[in-house]
């Protein structure tokens, strides 16, 4: 018996809301069974949200939540993992294409299960991304053993409280994207494995770091 990988053609379901001359384009990738509008929901409670055009991206393989008729996703499972990778980064670069003006800054956003998502939209994707802010997630593997891969400006955060992305993790990939000469802030704040306000709060300040426009040079 063989085991194949077939590739084929789906549909993914994704998100926007858009505002004129945006500042930077706000990409947002969702966590293990949750959806595309809970992450809209996060873009849009950042602060000063009303100055970027948000993006919710929703994984590909769609599924119920329990006997409900909630659906829900997910990005990927271990099982043909390289193929999985590949279809993912292909649907972000057609979402970026579709949804995202051109010649306008990229910031990824992801929680837990999206924080690998952002990782590879922003290094991989045919249009690089600006900046990451990685909630409760890791960096993915195969780009941190790639010596070729750089990265831009991350945020990382975890709940003080979160039995999922430890403590020691976070510090872990902060110094590995550290050592790529990457700029690198970190935040802990005291909650769980969850995205609170005090994330809002810090990704929209970074966000808005990247968005603002590079000093004049002096005279």
């Amino acid at each position: 018996m063989k085991s194949l990988s077939i590739e084929t053609r789906t549909h993914g379901r994704v998100l926007v809301r858009e505002v004129a001359d945006p500042d930077a384009v706000i990409i947002g990738f969702h966590g293990y069974t949750e959806n595309a509008d809970i992450q809209m929901n996060r873009l849009a409670a950042l602060p000063r949200s009303n100055r970027w055009t948000l993006i919710a991206v929703q994984g590909l393989h769609r599924f119920y939540r329990g006997e409900s008729r909630t659906v829900i996703a997910s990005w990927m499972t271990r099982e043909d993992r390289d193929d999985m990778i590949a279809d993912n980064i292909e649907y972000i670069d057609r979402v970026v294409e579709a949804a995202a003006p051109p010649g306008v800054p990229l910031v990824m956003t992801g929680f837990s299960q999206g924080v690998a998502m952002a990782f590879r939209a922003a290094v991989r994707g045919r249009r690089r991304g600006r900046g990451i802010a990685a909630v409760g997630g890791d960096v993915p593997p195969e780009l941190l053993v790639d010596p070729a891969t750089t990265f831009p400006p991350t945020l990382i955060a975890r709940g003080e409280l979160d039995d999922w992305y430890l403590a020691e993790k976070l510090e872990a990939d902060a110094t590995a994207l550290r050592n790529r000469n990457g700029r690198v802030e970190t935040l802990t704040y005291p909650a769980a494995h969850e995205w609170t306000r005090d994330v809002s709060d810090a990704v929209a300040a970074f966000a808005e770091s990247l968005s603002a426009p590079p000093e004049a040079p002096p005279p």
